[in-house]
């Protein structure tokens, strides 16, 4: 089964503590069903000094995984809105496309 984000997809946050907030797919966890959004969902981390990786330490702002099932995908078009991502074959190649409007995607 394909999976239906990508890196570099622009997406908005459905559910949660980060609720309309928008943002673009740095990493993808296919078998997690998980992303990282850059900027949605930080956490404080408590870091310890190490010389060896980065020499200081101290509270550190992450940004955590996010669950598939609480974001969609965000469409650029004027009408700003939410879509499903479907699949279809064009001059025998597979495409994604957003099913609202039919952009590609």
């Amino acid at each position: 089964m394909s999976f239906r984000f990508h890196v570099n997809d622009e997406v908005i946050v459905i559910s949660g503590r980060d609720k309309g907030k928008k943002g673009i797919i740095s990493k993808v966890f296919v078998k997690l069903n998980k992303v990282i959004v850059n900027k949605i969902n930080l956490v404080h981390k408590h870091q310890k000094p190490n010389k060896n990786v980065s020499g200081s330490g101290g509270i550190l702002l992450k940004e955590s995984l996010i669950d598939i099932s609480n974001i969609s995908h965000f469409c650029k078009c004027p009408s700003l809105i939410l879509s499903k991502v479907g699949f279809r074959y064009e001059n025998n190649k597979k495409i994604r496309y957003l099913k609202k409007n039919n952009l590609m995607v």
